[in-house]
C-alpha cells in the first residue's frame, strides 16, 4: 500500500527531505517507523516521538490504511 510520510526537525534533516510517499506492508505506524529507521538509519527511536495519522495523534499500535498521512513528531525546543 502507498503511505504518504512527512518528516519534521531532526528526522527531516537526516532524510533530507519534508514528505514522500512509499510502498509498504506494514500494519502498524511502528511497523512503518521500524522500516523506515532502517531502511534511512535514523538516530532517534519511537519512545522519543508521536505519530500522527491522517492529522490525528495515535498509538504507535494503530493500523494503517492505503494513502494515510503519518507524521512522526520530534521533540521541539522552544525559545
Amino acid at each position: 500500500m502507498k503511505i504518504n510520510v512527512q518528516y519534521f526537525a531532526k528526522l527531516r534533516e537526516e532524510r533530507g527531505l519534508s514528505n514522500e510517499t512509499l510502498n509498504s506492508e506494514a500494519k502498524t505506524s511502528l511497523e512503518l517507523f521500524n522500516e523506515i529507521k532502517e531502511k534511512y538509519h535514523f538516530s532517534m527511536s519511537h519512545e522519543n516521538l508521536r505519530v500522527a495519522v491522517n492529522e490525528e495523534f495515535c498509538e504507535w499500535d494503530s493500523t494503517l490504511k492505503d494513502n494515510d498521512m503519518i507524521v512522526f513528531i520530534p521533540p521541539v525546543a522552544g525559545g
